[in-house]
């Protein structure tokens, strides 16, 4: 009984660890707790714009583009993710839609992966 009842203590304190550690991974994100991946659908509106630099770019990108833009390495780490690259964005082209939709405030010479943000 009393190897019973120290297996369950162990058991919880593991778990109790591993819910702990999975909370540090989750936070260490450059989007804090947020997933860059799921970040970059907020980006949607921009699709065409992060493929073309002649493309206009839409209010609604550039409403989004600076809401991330207050963090520039969580919007670096969204134009760098899977979810972006895999949507046709090129990463030369979207690290200049903060330009492209003249937000004042942005992140000028920010590196951004091989790019650096103008």
């Amino acid at each position: 009984m009393e190897g019973s009842m120290r297996n369950m203590c162990l058991l919880g304190l593991l778990l109790a660890l591993m819910i702990a550690g999975l909370g540090e991974v989750n936070g260490a994100h450059e989007c804090g707790r947020a997933d860059p991946n799921m970040e970059a659908f907020k980006l949607a509106p921009c699709a065409s714009a992060a493929q073309d630099e002649n493309a206009s770019v839409s209010s609604s990108c550039c409403a989004a583009v600076k809401k991330l833009d207050q963090n520039p390495s969580c919007l670096s780490a969204v134009m760098r993710s899977n979810t972006a690259k895999s949507s046709g964005v090129k990463q030369e082209i979207a690290v200049t839609i903060p330009k492209r939709c003249n937000i004042a405030d942005r992140p000028i010479g920010y590196k951004c992966g091989d790019y650096t943000l103008p």
